[in-house]
């Protein structure tokens, strides 16, 4: 079993180094790529091969994990173009953001005092899965522009994460609600 581990994970799935992807064929590529790596084929083969096969499983699982999800392939993206985001350091946030998403914790708490918290939660969760949505469309944007909008890119990418981070408290405050 020849393996290039100089390959990125776009490369080991066959598919071009971009932001946009097919779903169902990124999933096509991976149920491939798993039948030929699975260690279940390997079971007979030498230690090494089978060492080997799980490594490339490992590898395979981590691939299809960044890049079916929009916001670690978007980090992925850039750290490919050497603009990889360094969670400790690079925190600067526009301040029309920062209010934004004090007001959008208030709001959750709010919904959470109330009578009708599961409601409120809902029409809560239903804002930032829009405001999630138009922000992968200005995400997608900036990608289109290449190398001239990094810091955007990554501005972008920040400000989903945040919106990501809310979303699951809000779906993890109706989970103990129901």
């Amino acid at each position: 079993m020849q393996v290039d581990w100089s390959k990125n994970f776009f490369e080991l799935f066959g598919l071009p180094v971009q932001f946009d992807l097919d779903p169902s064929d990124l999933l096509t590529r991976y149920r491939e790529l798993q039948r030929r790596v699975h260690p279940d084929k390997f079971a007979s083969a030498s230690a090494e091969e089978r060492r080997l096969s799980m490594q490339l499983t490992t590898l395979v699982n981590e691939g299809y994990q960044t890049l079916r999800d929009p916001v670690r392939r978007a980090r992925y993206l850039l750290e490919l173009s050497g603009a990889a985001m360094n969670d400790e350091t690079d925190t600067s946030m526009k301040p029309e953001f920062l209010v934004e998403q004090m007001e959008l914790r208030e709001a959750l708490e709010e919904a959470c005092a109330r009578e009708d918290s599961l409601r409120r939660l809902a029409e809560l969760a239903n804002d930032i899965e829009r405001r999630h949505a138009a922000k992968l469309e200005e995400l997608r944007d900036y990608f289109s522009r290449g190398q001239s909008a990094l810091a955007a890119t990554r501005n972008a990418v920040r400000e989903l994460q945040f919106l990501g981070k809310l979303l699951r408290e809000i779906r993890d405050q109706e989970e103990e609600l129901t």
